[in-house]
C-alpha cells in the first residue's frame, strides 16, 4: 500500500503485558485486554496476553476468561521478583520472535519502567498514558490519544516507522470487561533464556510503603475532591468529613496540590491519579482538561463551584453553583440525619 513502510505487513497482532505481583494480576491487565479486544476485532487480529514471572501459570487462565485468544508463558524463578533487566529480556526475545503490531502496558511504576526500557531497546515510538485507543483501519495505525501541552490540549499521536507501536495506559482509564469462564487457547511456553548469575541486580528486601499520602485513591468507591476553590488548606478538613460520612476518600486538583494543600498521593488529573469511583464529589475545582482526564468516567459526578462557566460541569451529572464551603458542610450535615434516620434503633 501506498505510504506503508516494507516489511510491517509481518507484524500482526494485539499483545497486552499481563502485569502480576507475586502471581497476583493488576487490575489494569485485565483493563487493557478489554480495551485491545476492540483493537484486535477492528484490525482482525489475535488479542494475545503476556504472562512472565514464576509459577504464574494460572494467570494465563484468567487472562482467556478477559479476552485473550493466545497467551505467551515465560515461567521462571527468575522472574518471581520485577527486575528491569530479565523482563527486558523476556519482552525483548517474545517481540522479536513473534513481531506483534501492538503491545500495550499498564502505566503503573513497574510498567513505566518496562515500557520506557523496552521501546528503546527496540527502536520504536511509546505513548504514555493514552487516555484512548482506537484504530486508523485503512492504514492499519494505532490512535493514541493523551493530554499535551500541561493538559491543555488532547493530542493524537501515531507510531508509523516503527513496530510493534507501544502505548501505556493508567489504571482505571479503560473499563474492566467482564470475565468469562470456560473461554481457553493456547498457551506458547518460551524459555527466559537467562540465569540468575547473569542478573547484575538482586533485590534483597521489599518494604511496603505507608501513610497517609499513599492512600489509594484510584481504587476508592467515592471520592471527594477539592480545588483552589477550597481557599486553604485547612478547608480540606470540611471535604475530609464529607468523604468519611459517604465512606471515601479525599483527593485534590493539580492546583491545590501545587499550593500545599493536599499530598501529591491524592491528586487527580494527568499528572495524578485516573480514578473511576462510584460517585466523584469536585468541590471548587474549574475543571482543566489535565484534571478532567482523570475523572470524567466516574459513574456519577457531582460538580460545586461558583462560576456557572466552569468546565467541570460539562462532564457533571449534577451541577451546585455556589460556594463550596457553604454547600459542603451542609451537605455532610445533610447526609448524617439521613444515615442516622435510616439506622435502626
Amino acid at each position: 500500500e501506498p505510504g506503508q513502510p516494507v516489511g510491517y505487513d509481518a507484524w500482526r497482532g494485539v499483545w497486552v503485558f499481563v502485569e502480576q505481583n507475586q502471581g497476583e494480576a493488576q487490575p489494569v491487565s485485565w483493563e487493557l485486554l478489554g480495551a485491545g479486544r476492540k483493537l484486535a476485532d477492528d484490525l482482525g487480529v489475535e488479542l494475545c496476553a503476556v504472562v512472565l514471572g514464576a509459577q504464574v501459570a494460572h494467570l494465563a487462565d484468567m487472562a482467556f476468561g478477559y479476552g485473550a485468544d493466545k497467551v505467551y508463558l515465560v515461567d521462571n524463578p527468575v522472574l518471581a521478583r520485577y527486575r528491569t533487566q530479565p523482563y527486558l529480556h523476556a519482552v525483548e526475545s517474545l517481540v522479536r520472535k513473534y513481531r506483534p503490531e501492538i503491545v500495550l502496558i499498564g502505566a503503573t511504576g513497574l510498567g513505566r519502567d518496562l515500557a520506557g526500557a523496552a521501546a528503546t531497546r527496540l527502536e520504536t515510538g511509546l505513548t504514555a498514558d493514552c487516555t484512548g485507543l482506537s484504530i486508523d483501519k485503512q492504514r492499519r495505525l494505532l490512535e493514541q490519544t493523551r493530554p499535551a501541552f500541561g493538559g491543555n490540549i488532547m493530542a493524537t499521536i501515531l507510531t508509523e516507522t516503527a513496530r510493534p507501536q507501544m502505548a501505556s495506559v493508567r489504571p482505571y482509564v479503560m473499563p474492566c470487561p467482564p470475565y468469562q469462564p470456560g473461554r481457553s487457547g493456547p498457551i506458547i511456553r518460551e524459555p527466559l533464556g537467562l540465569c540468575e548469575e547473569q542478573i547484575t541486580t538482586k533485590i534483597l528486601e521489599v518494604i511496603p510503603l505507608a501513610g497517609e499520602g499513599t492512600i489509594d485513591i484510584a481504587s476508592a468507591q467515592v471520592v471527594v475532591s477539592g480545588g483552589r476553590g477550597m481557599g486553604a488548606a485547612e478547608n480540606f478538613r470540611l471535604l475530609e468529613e464529607l468523604a468519611r460520612v459517604l465512606g471515601g476518600v479525599v483527593g485534590a486538583s493539580r492546583g491545590a496540590v501545587a499550593a500545599g494543600w493536599a499530598p501529591h498521593g491524592r491528586q487527580v488529573g494527568q499528572t495524578g491519579q485516573t480514578v473511576r469511583p462510584r460517585l466523584y464529589i469536585a468541590c471548587g475545582i474549574s475543571g482543566a482538561i489535565q484534571h478532567l482526564v482523570g475523572m470524567q468516567d466516574s459513574d456519577r459526578i457531582i460538580a460545586i463551584n461558583k462560576d456557572p462557566t466552569a468546565p467541570i460541569f460539562e462532564v457533571a451529572h449534577l451541577g451546585i453553583v455556589g460556594d463550596a464551603l457553604e454547600i459542603v458542610p451542609v451537605l455532610t450535615q445533610k447526609l448524617r440525619e439521613c444515615k442516622a434516620e435510616i439506622v435502626p434503633h
